[in-house]
Formats: C-alpha cells, structure tokens, sequence
C-alpha cells in the first residue's frame, strides 16, 4: 500500500485521487507547530472567559446560550451525537476514507484549534482502515455537512459502526482491533470535525475521477462511431478550431484527428461516398466535448480550491490570539462544481446516444437496419438504443442544477444552504447511467466496422476494437444481450478502451492545482 503525505493547503487532485484508490494519507510533518500554535490559542481564549461561538457556547440558534467550564468537553460530545442523524444507504467506504482524509489536510492547516493527538487518532485509524460508517442522506451543504461529519466523528468516539479488513463492526470493536481507545473530545474539537465541506467535496471529487474516464472513452467511441459510418474528419481540422479559441475544443478535436488517422475507412469515404456534411452528433464534436472538457476542467479547479481550504467555524487565528466565525461551511463552490459536472456528464451521453441512433438508421449510415446481418429475423441493436435513451433521460432530469435550490433549517438561523451534498450524491448515478450509453455505443461501432469489413479502421481504434472483442463477438444473430452490455461497460468503466487505444487523451485534472 503506498502511502501519500498530504500538505495542507497545496495537495494535488492527482494525490487525492491517490487516496480514493486506496492510497494510505499522513500529514506532512511540517504542519505540526500550527496545529499546536492554535490549539493553544482555543486554551488562551478560553482563559479570558468571553463567550465565543461554539467554544463556549450552544450552537446554531442556540449560539447565545453560555455552557459552563465544567461541560465544555460534555458540549462537544454533545453535539456530535445530537448532529449524528443521517439517513439512507451508507456511503461507500473509499469515499469516507477520502473524506476523512480531506478533514484530515483542512484540520492540519492549524485554524480550527484541535489538539494533535486528535489527528493523530485520524491518522491511525485511516492506516489501519478503521472507516466510519457513514449515512449519505442528510447534508444540504451548509452549515457544512452537519449530519455525515457528525457520524464520521462518533466513530472516533467509539459511537455507530465501523467498515474494518475484517468487516463491519461496531465502533468500539474497530478502534480496539486498532489498539485505539474512544477518542476524549477538547473544546472547540466536535464542531471543528463535523464543521465543513467534506462529505460534499469528497463525493463530487470522486465523480470528477470517474467522469475523466467516461470523457476520454467517449471519445474513442465517437472516434470509432465515426469511422464505422463513413463519417469525415474534415470537421476536425485544426484550422476550423483555432479560429473559434476554446481550448477544449482545440483538444477534443485533435484527439480524434489521432485516433481517426490512417483509417482505410476514412480513406474509402473520399473515393465513394458523395456526402458533404455529416450529422451534427459525429460533425460537431469538437465543439460539444470540447465545451464538456472545459466545464469538467472548470470543476476540478473549483474543488482542487475547496479541498486545500479550510471550512469550519468558528476559524481561530492564533497569532492574534482570536477565534472569528464566519461561512465558509457554505458549500456554494462545490454546488456550482456539482452541477458542472453533472451537466458535462449528461451532455456526453447525450450526444453518444444521437450516434447510436444513427448507426442503427439505414438512411443515416448506409449499414443493415439495427445493426444485424439478417434484420426482420434479428432485431440486433434495437433495444439497446431504446435503454441508451432511457439513460440519457435519466440523466437530463438529474442534471437540474442543484444549487439553485435552498431551503431554509435550524428555525431559520441557516436561512440559505448551498444543496451540495445533493448536487454531489446525484454525480455517479448519472456516470453509471453515461458509462453504459457509452458502452452501448461501444458495442454498435464496434458491430458497424465488422459490417464494414475487409476495410479496417485506425490503429488505436482497431486496438480498442480488438480490446471489446476479447471479450465480446461479433452479433451474427440475436442473443442474450445483457451479458454483451455488462462486458462493455466493464471495460469502459475500467478505462481498458482508453488504454488500448493507445493515444495521449485530453485529462480533466491537468493544471488544475
């Protein structure tokens, strides 16, 4: 297991996503005397007895109520366990760790005033994959992600259930197979830890991974659909896209210049088929995963941000010896990162789908009805596109931004609330729903250029071709498709097409940081 040193406020996308596949976090060590300079800085305010939010005081609305010396330490508890109240299925264990891991690096920065040995605990537990079982239902994104943060934390004081190498147990059980004892909170500790934007960023970071991969495989497939249609690659010159400026747009369409070249397909077109201009789902792709790449790109710079900030309340500032409460638990930013995301998604499968529809079209591909040798006995491909389309809607339906909702809680005390844990959680539905339009498309073009033999395709797409046929034959005559589906979105979902293919593809995560 290889281990990765998060530096607080400066660690990369790529080291974040080290840590979802299972990479093991500490903390760069160097970050040790500004967590105990403002540990010491909670003591001192402490010391000169005036109220401040959440130290000594009640929360939320309750934020005039004074707590006592005495129970500072029971108020800390207290608020874990009351705050504790998520519901829904439990999120997926290497998604806490790497909300964990993210508290972890925002913690360690030495503003929110929590003792060493408290991330110390964090640390261990994440070394010994002691993982908090966390509801995924509960959060609208501010005051942070109250309810998910709160179960994490109340693993830590041997409270709930924790995800172990052995199994799930209780999480008392997990720390003791840890040689850990249920964690003793300090003031100002329980808020710190269940303060923040975590949970949120956490989930659309894992969707931002996923959707990398969805995006470059959908181009190999609109490559390959491409060229199994006979499509031109005109639309792809460079000189059309420098002249329009976007960026993505410049990639996406030099990506699939690269894996159309030397196609004897594409050569066939110029020498026997009479078409000037293509559909815009194959002509104008450029233009569309361009625009996915750039707004995907946009996400991850959002949250590259929101992951190396730090997003609790109150902030403690110790060279001034004061604690300052203010909003950054306001999960807007990663909302806004949220539904870029969910938009780019939905939009690659959208125009995966226009490409399937056509290559099942006769009068739009030149190819056997549905894709089947023999049509009216086979039905071939027509269903798949039906489910394709089912997706697709899926997914335009879930693409609503979330952010633009709020509903207000905490008897109007939390009057605006950001919906990103909403606006995330929704995120890998839609890349399961894309993964398999793309997978489908996958399957079609791949049926399409077999149609087309003895003329080949390019080197990368026959490579990724080779890659689906390893695993899947040709459709000679109906059979039980299922299977044929579940392989090809396996291989998609794994990024296989994308290696096979060979080529540098354009990465979301590049220059993000």
């Amino acid at each position: 297991m290889i281990a990765i040193v998060l530096k607080p406020g400066s660690t990369s996308l790529e080291d974040w996503r080290a840590v979802y596949r299972g990479a093991t976090p500490r903390l760069d060590s160097s970050c040790r005397p500004a967590i105990e300079k403002g540990a010491a800085a909670v003591a001192s305010i402490l010391a000169r007895g005036q109220p401040v939010y959440g130290i000594n005081t009640g929360f939320g609305k309750l934020a005039t109520v004074r707590i006592d010396d005495a129970d500072l330490s029971r108020l800390q508890q207290n608020i874990v366990l009351s705050h504790a109240a998520g519901t829904g299925d439990p999120l997926p264990s290497r998604i806490v760790r790497l909300m964990m891991a993210l508290k972890l690096a925002s913690l360690g920065q030495g503003a929110s005033g929590v003792q060493l040995r408290t991330l110390g605990f964090l640390e261990s537990m994440l070394s010994a994959e002691i993982i908090p079982v966390v509801p995924a239902q509960g959060s609208v994104g501010a005051s942070g992600d109250l309810a998910p943060l709160a179960h994490m934390t109340a693993a830590m004081l041997g409270v709930g259930e924790v995800d172990t190498p052995s199994g799930r147990v209780s999480a008392k059980q997990g720390l003791a197979s840890a040689n850990l004892q249920p964690l003793t909170l300090a003031p100002k500790e329980g808020l710190a830890l269940l303060n923040g934007t975590q949970f949120s960023t956490a989930v659309a970071l894992v969707a931002l991974f996923e959707a990398e991969v969805l995006y470059q495989t959908a181009l190999v497939t609109g490559a390959l659909s491409t060229d199994a249609a006979r499509g031109t690659d005109t639309p792809f010159d460079p000189r059309i896209h420098a002249l329009r400026k976007h960026r993505g747009q410049i990639e996406a369409a030099q990506a699939l210049r690269e894996l159309m070249a030397g196609s004897a397909l594409r050569a066939s077109h110029l020498t026997n088929d009479d078409r000037v201009q293509d559909p815009y789902c194959l002509r104008c792709q450029p233009q569309v995963m361009g625009a996915c790449l750039d707004m995907l790109r946009n996400a991850a710079t959002f949250l590259a941000t929101e992951a190396n900030g730090v997003s609790d309340n109150p902030l403690i500032f110790a060279e001034e010896n004061v604690a300052l409460s203010g909003g950054n638990f306001h999960a807007e930013a990663v909302a806004f990162a949220a539904d870029m995301i969910a938009i780019a998604v939905c939009e690659i499968g959208s125009i995966a789908e226009r490409r399937i529809a056509m290559l099942i079209d006769p009068v739009l591909s030149g190819l056997p009805a549905f894709l089947t040798p023999r049509p009216g006995l086979n039905s071939g491909f027509m269903i798949p596109q039906v489910t394709a389309a089912a997706l697709v809607s899926e997914n335009k339906q879930r693409a609503y931004p979330a952010s633009v909702d709020s509903i207000p809680t905490s008897a109007n005390q939390e009057d605006h609330v950001s919906m990103a844990a909403h606006g995330a959680r929704r995120l890998l539905p839609m890349i399961d729903n894309a993964t398999a339009v793309i997978a489908i498309e996958l399957l079609m073009a791949a049926q399409a250029c077999d149609l087309r033999a003895p003329l080949k395709t390019s080197v990368p797409l026959e490579s990724a071709h080779s890659a689906l046929r390893e695993r899947v034959p040709m459709l000679d005559d109906d059979r039980y498709i299922y299977p044929d589906m579940e392989q090809a979105t396996s291989l998609v979902r794994s990024g296989a097409i994308v290696a096979a293919a060979g080529l540098p593809l354009p990465q979301v995560l590049r220059e993000t940081n």
